[in-house]
C-alpha cells in the first residue's frame, strides 16, 4: 500500500514539474489562490495550466503545497500557513473536484472515490452497460464563485504580464469538463465500458442549498426581494421549492431558483458583480450534496400481431372500474417483453386499431413496444424466446410476428406509413332481402369508390364531430352457402374508413353505405382486418 501512495504522489509531482517547466504561472499566485480555499484542480484550471492533472487523484493540496516550499523562493525555509487546518471545502467548486469529500447517502457502503459510488450504484440497479454518457448539473454557485476568483485574480495580478498574456476564457476548462477528465478513465475501468454518447446515461447532480440561497438572497431582483420578505413572515418559499426540488428523484429539471440565478447572473456586469459578491468567495464547511441516477434512453421492440379472440381489446380498457374483455394486446406484448429486458414500464404503439370484437388476421398489425430504462438489452435469441413465450401461450388470444430489436428511426416510419395504408377486411353482413346476381356483380366490380363518413355515433363521446372523405378501394361479395340473407363482403379501403358504418350507413351518416347501393337494410355481423398493408417488418 506505501508503495502504491508513494507511486501516486510521485506522479502528481511529476505532472506539477512539468506545468512548472512549461506554462505554469508565478508560484506566489498558486500559493496565493491556496491561502484563499481555492482546490488544487481549481487553481490549476482558472491559471490556465490544468494539463493532465485532471485525471490524476492524488494530485491533493498537500502535493501542492510541498511543491511549492521546495520551488517558491517567498517562502523556502520559513513557515507557510496557505494549507488550513479547518474542514473547509473548495472556495469555488464547493469539493466536487475532490472525489475523495464525496457521499452518497443512496449506498449502503461508503467509498471513497466517485467512481466507486457511480460503479456501486450501476451495481445496485443491475445494468448492463456497454458504453455510457455522463451528465453533469451544477448548482450556479459554482459558477458565480468562478466568476467571483476571476475578477479577484484580475484585481490582485492584473498588471501582471504573466496575467496579461495568458487569461484567455477560452483556455479555462470548466468544472463539469474537470470531473468528466477525472473520473472516466477510472469509470471505464471499474465498468468495463466506454465513455461517449451512449443510450445509458448516469446524470450525478449536485446541490448547496445553503451556498445558493445565500447567492439568491443577494441578487438584486424582486424575486430576491419577495423570498427576503417571505422568510421575515416565516416562509421561505425559495426554500421549499428547492428542497421539494432536490427531493425529486427525477432530477431532470433544474430548480427554478437555480433558474433564476443563472438568468440574473449573465444579465450582471462586472463592477455591479463585484459591488454584490465577496471577492474572494468564501470558505465553505460542507461539500456539494451529490445525488447519483441513471437511465437508459428508450429501445423499441417491434413486429406485428394477431388477435385471434373477438373479446381482447388492444389496450387496457376500464369502465366504472370494470375491465372490458378478458385481456388486451399491450398487456398480453408488454409484460413479456419488460420481463426480459427489466425495464420501469413500457409503452405499446400500434398502426392503427380494431375494436374489441374485431380480430386482426393474416399478416398482422404493426406495432412497437417502447420500453423504459431497461436494466438489459435483449439479444437476438432473447427477442426470439420473447416471440416463442407469447404463440405458446395456453389462451390463444393474441400471436406475434417478426419481433425484432428496432432503432427508433423505425417510429417515424411507422407512423408515416400508418397514415398511408390500405386495409383489408372481411365482413359477415346480413340484409334485408335475398340479393341478385346482378346486386352482387354492381359491389364487386365497384373501385376507388369515395365515400363521406361523419364521426360515427357510436364513437361521438370520445371524437370530434367531423366530416372525412374516404376511398374504397375494392370490394368482393360471396354468398355464404346454406342461407338466403347472409354474405361475406371482402374489401380493401384507404386507411381510416369506419367499416361498421360503411355497411349500415350509421342513420345516414355515412353515404354511400353497403345498404344505400342495394336499396335494403344491410347489418354487419363480424369483421375481421385481414391484411394491414404497410411496408414494416413484413
Amino acid at each position: 500500500m506505501a508503495t502504491t501512495n508513494a507511486s501516486a504522489e510521485a506522479e502528481a509531482r511529476s505532472i506539477l514539474e512539468r506545468a512548472a517547466e512549461s506554462s505554469f504561472p508565478p508560484l506566489h499566485a498558486v500559493h496565493h489562490l491556496l491561502s484563499v480555499g481555492a482546490c488544487v484542480r481549481c487553481i490549476l484550471r482558472l491559471l490556465g495550466a490544468y494539463s493532465s492533472a485532471c485525471s490524476c487523484a492524488s494530485l491533493t493540496a498537500s502535493v501542492l503545497h510541498s511543491f511549492l516550499e521546495e520551488h517558491d523562493d517567498s517562502i523556502k525555509g520559513g513557515s507557510c500557513s496557505c494549507l488550513s487546518a479547518d474542514d473547509s471545502y473548495c472556495s469555488v467548486c464547493l469539493g466536487v473536484l475532490l472525489p475523495a469529500w464525496h457521499r452518497d447517502e443512496c449506498l449502503e457502503t461508503p467509498h471513497t472515490d466517485i467512481s466507486s459510488m457511480i460503479s456501486g450504484v450501476v451495481q445496485k440497479e443491475g445494468y448492463q452497460v456497454d458504453d455510457f454518457s455522463l451528465e453533469i448539473s451544477l448548482p450556479p454557485v459554482i459558477a458565480a464563485n468562478e466568476r467571483a476568483v476571476r475578477l479577484y485574480m484580475k484585481q490582485k495580478f492584473g498588471n501582471e504580464n504573466w496575467f496579461k498574456d495568458k487569461m484567455f476564457p477560452q483556455q479555462i476548462i470548466s468544472v463539469k469538463e474537470a470531473l468528466r477528465l477525472l473520473m472516466v478513465p477510472t469509470l471505464e475501468k471499474q465498468m468495463n465500458a466506454k465513455h461517449g454518447n451512449g443510450s445509458f446515461r448516469i446524470r450525478l447532480t449536485y446541490t448547496h442549498d445553503d451556498a445558493s440561497q445565500k447567492l439568491y438572497s443577494l441578487l438584486p431582483n424582486e424575486h430576491s426581494r419577495k423570498r427576503k420578505t417571505d422568510v421575515r413572515n416565516g416562509s421561505d418559499t425559495s426554500s421549499e421549492a428547492h428542497k421539494r426540488n432536490s427531493a425529486d428523484g427525477n432530477n431532470k429539471q433544474i430548480s427554478e431558483s437555480d433558474s433564476f440565478i443563472y438568468k440574473t447572473l449573465e444579465g450582471i456586469k462586472d463592477q455591479e458583480f463585484c459591488n454584490l459578491i465577496q471577492l474572494p468567495p468564501e470558505k465553505v464547511s460542507k461539500p456539494c450534496h451529490l445525488m447519483i441516477s441513471c437511465m437508459r434512453s428508450p429501445i423499441y421492440i417491434g413486429g406485428r400481431y394477431l388477435k385471434l379472440s373477438r373479446n381482447v381489446s388492444q389496450s387496457c380498457w376500464i369502465i366504472d372500474d370494470e375491465r372490458m374483455g378478458e385481456a388486451s394486446v399491450e398487456e398480453i406484448i408488454g409484460e413479456n417483453v419488460r420481463a426480459i429486458c427489466r425495464g420501469d414500464g413500457c409503452k405499446f404503439h400500434a398502426a392503427g386499431r380494431e375494436d374489441i370484437d374485431v380480430r386482426m388476421l393474416g399478416s398482422g398489425r404493426p406495432f412497437l413496444v417502447e420500453l423504459l430504462n431497461v436494466r438489459s438489452i435483449p439479444s437476438e435469441i432473447e427477442v426470439q424466446q420473447i416471440e416463442d413465450r407469447i404463440n405458446s401461450s395456453e389462451k390463444k388470444y393474441v400471436r406475434v410476428r417478426n419481433l425484432k430489436l428496432v432503432g427508433n428511426e423505425i417510429w417515424t416510419m411507422m407512423r408515416e406509413g400508418e397514415a398511408e395504408k390500405q386495409k383489408q377486411y372481411a365482413a359477415l353482413i346480413w340484409t334485408s332481402r335475398e340479393l341478385a346476381e346482378n346486386d352482387l356483380h354492381n359491389i364487386s366490380v365497384t373501385k376507388d369508390m369515395e365515400i363521406v363518413q361523419k364521426t360515427p355515433i357510436r364513437v361521438l363521446h370520445r371524437r370530434s364531430p367531423l366530416e372525412r372523405k374516404r376511398i374504397i378501394h375494392w370490394m368482393e361479395i360471396e354468398k355464404v352457402e346454406g342461407s338466403s340473407n347472409y354474405y361475406l363482403l371482402h374489401l380493401c379501403t384507404q386507411a381510416g374508413t369506419y367499416i361498421k358504418e360503411f355497411v349500415h350507413g350509421d342513420l345516414g351518416r355515412t353515404h354511400p353505405s353497403i345498404g344505400a347501393i342495394l336499396g335494403c337494410r344491410a347489418e354487419i355481423l363480424q369483421l375481421d382486418v385481414t391484411d394491414v398493408k404497410m411496408d414494416f417488418l413484413q
